[in-house]
């Protein structure tokens, strides 16, 4: 019987048009997007470009020839020098095609940007501020110590850091990616749809498919069962599909340690089913009041945990802390989080168990609102 009763729950689950639309199609689309917008924005405002620039020369400068050279023949070289006129120089510099002019007139150095406020300008800025000062340095050692030249020279190429980089956490995670486990936290969290069918077609004044369920002589607790299980297989398949979607053909990077990433997604499903199983046990509101609370309730859970705004969490982190831990979309994402920045356990295991907790309250009391439904007549 509860064999029987699963097989049909699952089936009738897969024919929700609202499952398809908000846990399959709609989870692909936005996240296509996200990767389109932010691939986009972390190009021009993370990835490092070589800065274009021109050098106008009246007299050739064979020291600083050489400096250019060894900076262009790097692997990630920092310049890209145009070596041309005065007129040439401008007219690129207008085009926008060069960044600044580097002008060397009778050993002089001066430079023209078309902006003072640029990160390229600055760069372009600092580095030639920098070969003076060395230029400098050097001149007048030859000049006052000709014997400490070499000296001299040895310290100024020593590029040796005095700062120790030790790194807070083990990940060093994109941080737009963020975003997309907001997006995983949603889809589970829209699981909410399944677990209010679940009471739909289980109480007698809300579906035809209720009445009958409530004249059959299949036990009520073995039809919930049944219909708790079957929507949750179905949720964990929109998960999987969404997050191998995300991670296999839009390539966003969520560590070595994707099994467990599937893991979290499952658990983030679970809890939304049981979030709508509960919701729908609750009143004797009608079907389209309980769907628009239930969704209502996931949305503001996503809002408050960065899906709309990034930093959301670390508002809340910093003004209400609590809600973090009791957001189930902030603990789904943070569950995800936890396993691409830390190399323990410790924090994933217990937002993990927060969830199910929250999973188990959920179902404990859907299961006694719904089991105290009686008709007068059916």
């Amino acid at each position: 019987m509860f064999l029987h009763n699963l097989k049909y729950e699952i089936l009738q689950s897969l024919r929700v048009k609202d499952v398809l639309v908000w846990l399959i199609i709609f989870p692909i689309v936005l996240g296509t997007f996200f990767k389109i917008v932010f691939t986009d924005l972390w190009d021009k405002t993370v990835v490092f470009d070589t800065v274009p620039v021109a050098v106008v020369e009246t007299s050739e400068d064979k020291i600083f020839h050489s400096v250019i050279d060894e900076i262009e023949s790097s692997d990630s070289p920092l310049l890209k020098v145009t070596y041309t006129d005065k007129d040439k120089a401008m007219k690129l510099l207008e085009d926008k095609k060069i960044t600044g002019i580097i002008f060397i007139e009778n050993g002089e150095k001066s430079l023209t940007v078309a902006s003072e406020s640029g990160t390229n300008e600055t760069i372009v800025k600092s580095f030639l501020e920098q070969y003076m000062v060395q230029e400098k340095i050097i001149t007048d050692t030859v000049k006052n110590d000709p014997a400490k030249l070499n000296e001299v020279i040895s310290v100024l190429g020593d590029r040796s850091s005095y700062v120790e980089n030790i790194p807070l956490t083990e990940g060093d995670p994109d941080p737009y990616t963020s975003y997309f486990y907001n997006l995983i936290a949603m889809v589970g969290l829209f699981g909410s749809i399944t677990g209010l069918h679940i009471v739909i077609n289980n109480q007698a004044n809300l579906s035809p498919i209720g009445a009958r369920r409530n004249c059959s002589p299949t036990p009520k607790l073995v039809s919930i069962l049944a219909a708790l299980i079957g929507s949750f297989i179905v949720q964990a398949i929109c998960v999987i599909i969404s997050v191998s979607y995300i991670a296999f053909v839009l390539k966003v990077d969520f560590g070595a340690r994707l099994p467990l990433v599937y893991v979290s997604g499952i658990i983030g499903g679970i809890t939304g089913v049981s979030m709508g199983f509960f919701v729908g046990s609750f009143g004797n509101m009608s079907e389209g009041i309980k769907v628009g609370i239930s969704m209502a309730f996931s949305m503001i859970s996503c809002f408050l945990s960065g899906l709309m705004v990034g930093n959301m969490k670390a508002i809340l982190a910093e003004k209400a802390p609590w809600v973090n831990e009791i957001n189930p979309a902030a603990l789904i994402s943070d569950s995800f989080y936890c396993l691409d920045v830390y190399s323990d356990y410790d924090r994933y295991i217990r937002k993990s168990v927060t969830l199910l907790i929250i999973c188990a309250a959920f179902i404990l009391t859907g299961s006694l609102l719904t089991r105290r439904k009686k008709y007068a007549s059916v």
